[in-house]
């Protein structure tokens, strides 16, 4: 698949297929026949008041190059994507999305607003970059939603919606964003593949309406439907959390787990095998940092953003971390060997490094699945070799030092062997043959 790039011209980028909004992006490596899908993420944050801060106080960048590629492509298929003929300022639009520098992004939007004062899309870039605060990017996705709603742009109205709810969420108003996003996922129900019910699960773990949460579960977690660490972890929370505040290692190992208990360590295995990486940063073995804008499922990259905004949920729910903390590592006695088999899912992908060192910072150590290590024998076999390898260079570079070296080693461990001797003498009428 072709990949678009900031700064291409437009002629280029219109010849590449257009993806439908939602669909996932093709990690592909080179000449390997692996790819991964790179989603999305459901939950991302917004550029101007939350990665721009990040970004302030620490002067490190928290997205990657090629993550911000992938986001000009979402914007360009979701804002321009449906208009049959690009009026003069969808064209400026086209060309701001693929800026890489954000001032000039910034400068692409007003310009089309003097062209159109109702460009919808232009508001959205200001309200995702240039507003330093949710209230101010919540004000610019409400002058996008009074002009988008005129129009016959359903990506763009979609995208509005979200990011307002978004916004409600972070602002407090949870019962509101629930409702809005409730709402969106009526109106507009062959958008699954947007994961409106990622952000819907965590509005309601917000509110403790775990009924609720069960409920959506059901409709969502469905074999017919791709698993996510949202599904597998939150399904595993619920049924942790029915247990886990009377949980007790010592006493399970006495009488053995019950049926309820059982069935939530089940569920930590089957939350376990399908993402890997995310109990370390729950149980923060591991130090979070700001989530990507596009995600790997089963990667590091989905464990970070998973446990970025799940990690209070968890702590919420008295005994569910030491639940955790007792039972996720047993996991890998069900699969030994993870990129061969699996126990309830696919072998897990190998690929999934490459493509999140690629989303990731680098200033974030990539977690490894399985870690690849040598066994002893190879390790002891390099280490004796290197040893011999280095007394052989002293030797022929300082002869007569080696000489005095080894005449001293023969000194101390003569005693030893002596020793060592007379006792093999004195054993020998015990051990020898009459």
């Amino acid at each position: 698949m072709s990949i678009w790039r900031f700064g291409t011209s437009l002629k280029a980028t219109l010849t590449v297929p257009r993806r439908c909004p939602g669909t996932p992006h093709y990690y592909q490596k080179a000449s390997h026949v692996l790819s991964c899908k790179v989603w999305r993420n459901p939950l991302n944050l917004f550029r101007g008041a939350e990665y721009n801060r990040y970004t302030w106080v620490t002067g490190k960048e928290p997205l990657t190059y090629y993550d911000m590629n992938l986001s000009a492509q979402d914007h360009q298929t979701f804002f321009t994507g449906d208009t049959p003929q690009l009026r003069p300022e969808d064209a400026v639009m086209q060309k701001a999305w693929r800026e890489r520098n954000p001032q000039a992004r910034i400068r692409a939007a007003y310009q089309a607003l003097e062209m159109n004062q109702d460009c919808a899309a232009a508001y959205v870039l200001l309200a995702e970059e240039e507003a330093t605060t949710i209230t101010e990017a919540e004000r610019l996705f409400r002058k996008a939603l009074s002009i988008g709603k005129s129009g016959k742009d359903i990506n763009l109205l979609v995208y509005i919606k979200r990011r307002l709810a978004m916004c409600a969420r972070k602002l407090g108003r949870v019962k509101e964003a629930v409702k809005m996003m409730r709402d969106l996922m009526k109106e507009f129900p062959l958008l699954g593949m947007l994961n409106i019910h990622e952000n819907l699960l965590e509005a309601l773990l917000e509110l403790q309406a775990y009924a609720d949460v069960q409920a959506v579960l059901a409709k969502y977690d469905d074999i017919s439907l791709p698993k996510s660490a949202t599904i597998c972890y939150t399904s595993a929370l619920l049924k942790a959390r029915a247990v886990s505040d009377k949980f007790s290692p010592e006493a399970a190992s006495r009488r053995g787990l019950s049926s309820a208990e059982m069935n939530a360590v089940e569920a930590i295995h089957r939350a376990v095998e399908f993402n890997p990486h995310v109990p370390k940063y729950l149980l923060e073995m591991k130090s979070l940092i700001l989530p990507p804008e596009h995600i790997l499922k089963r990667g590091d990259s989905e464990a970070v953003a998973y446990a970025f905004f799940h990690l209070q949920h968890w702590k919420r729910a008295e005994g569910a971390l030491n639940l955790l903390h007792c039972t996720w590592e047993g996991t890998f006695r069900l699969i030994p060997y993870p990129l061969e088999k699996g126990h309830l899912f696919y072998p897990y992908p190998g690929c999934t490094e490459t493509a999140d060192r690629e989303l990731l910072p680098s200033f974030h150590e990539v977690s490894v699945y399985p870690k690849k290590e040598l066994p002893f024998f190879i390790l002891f076999t390099a280490g004796l070799c290197s040893f011999t390898a280095m007394l052989a260079m002293l030797t022929h570079q300082f002869p007569e030092l080696m000489g005095v070296f080894a005449k001293a080693v023969t000194h101390c461990l003569h005693p030893w062997v002596s020793s060592q001797t007379r006792w093999k003498a004195s054993c020998h009428p015990v051990f020898g043959t009459s």
